[in-house]
Formats: C-alpha cells, sequence, structure tokens
C-alpha cells in the first residue's frame, strides 16, 4: 500500500485533483469530508459536540449549526481545541478504517489541507503538492466561490506560504494551465504512483 498526502493552498484546485486520481482507482481519505460524516445527526460525534458546547449548536432539524459553532470557535482558541480534541481522534480512526479496508496494493491518497501547517509530511510514503500562483488562486476564490478579493487574501494568508508547501512535496502538480493541462499532470503522477506502489509492495 502507498500512503499518499495530497495538498495544495485554497483554490489550487486540490479536490479536482482528487476527483481525478479517484477516477484513475486510488482510494481517497478526505479528511474534510470525514470531518463532517463524523457529526452527523446520530452520531457519537455530534452528542459529543452538543455535551461540550450546549444545545444551542444544533439546528431544528437536528444537524449542526456550522456557522452557530464557527462564529464559537473561531473567536476562541481554547473552544476551537475543544472541538478539535472531540473531532480530530473520530477523524483519525474513520480514516485508519478507510485504510485498513484497501487493498494491498492499492494507493491510498490523504486529502490534507493543512498537511504542511501540521508538519504531516511524513506520516506519508510520498507528498503530492497542488501548486498554482497566488493570482490564479486568487481569481478562482473570487470567481468560482464568490469570495471578495479580501476575503480570498484573508484564506490564502492564513495558510501556508507556496514555498512552505512547496518545501514538503516529492511530486508538484502544477495547476496554473487548462483543465486539459491538469488532466494530463495526474495521469502522468498516476503512472509514477503506481510505479513506486509496486517498488515498495516488492
Amino acid at each position: 500500500m502507498l500512503k499518499v498526502g495530497l495538498t495544495g493552498g485554497i483554490g489550487s484546485g486540490k479536490s479536482e485533483v482528487s476527483r481525478l486520481l479517484a477516477a484513475y482507482g486510488a482510494v481517497i481519505v478526505d479528511a474534510d469530508r470525514i470531518a463532517r460524516e463524523v457529526v452527523e445527526p446520530g452520531t457519537p460525534g455530534l452528542a459529543a459536540v452538543v455535551a461540550e458546547f450546549g444545545p444551542g449548536i444544533v439546528t431544528a432539524d437536528g444537524a449542526l449549526d456550522r456557522p452557530k459553532l464557527g462564529a464559537i470557535v473561531f473567536a476562541d482558541t481554547g473552544r476551537l481545541a475543544a472541538l478539535n480534541a472531540i473531532v480530530h481522534p473520530l477523524v483519525r480512526a474513520r480514516s485508519a478504517e478507510i485504510e485498513a479496508a484497501a487493498a494491498p496494493d492499492a494507493v491510498v491518497v490523504h486529502d490534507v489541507p493543512l498537511l504542511a501547517e501540521n508538519g504531516l509530511a511524513p506520516l506519508y510514503d510520498l507528498v503530492i503538492v497542488i501548486d498554482a500562483t497566488e493570482g490564479t488562486r486568487l481569481d478562482r476564490l473570487v470567481r468560482l466561490r464568490g469570495m471578495t478579493p479580501d476575503e480570498a487574501r484573508a484564506r490564502m494568508a492564513a495558510q501556508a506560504t507556496r514555498e512552505e508547501r512547496l518545501a514538503v512535496a516529492d511530486l508538484v502538480i502544477d495547476n496554473d494551465g487548462s483543465l486539459e493541462a491538469l488532466e494530463a499532470q495526474v495521469a502522468k503522477a498516476w503512472a509514477d504512483l503506481l510505479a513506486r506502489s509496486a517498488h515498495h509492495a516488492g
């Protein structure tokens, strides 16, 4: 099994690369998606969050009120730490389950937004960084996600710098160009991953 960490700054096109790799047959472990799943209605995760933050963070239909919880934790690092203490172990456990269920020769790609920021590169056999210039990312966030330029810049500034991300990369996929150019690079990266996986298994 080849464990790959996939990361890139906001607006770099990481989810697109994730989708392309999944189409090739990679097993994708999406930390953000799992973080949402572990606090869905009826889960022990949601019960633990409610026990910590009170029933006010649940909507009328029993779901987590993300904007309300966000307003609490982003204003207070202590509360954010309390939330992370509940959610992170659940995400790790679920990620490990997905990995354990994968075939022995699988390429398991962990989609980790804050890989560089949290020093997680050593956990993986290989790290792929999706790279795009700040101008490209800013344009995508404004055009595709409806952010204002100031909001987009603030979100980008809260993450690792491009240099910090590239410093942990074993493979870099440049996503400044067209979708066709990206698809060609992902195809090449997949061939590389399969070769490494075979070597890894042998």
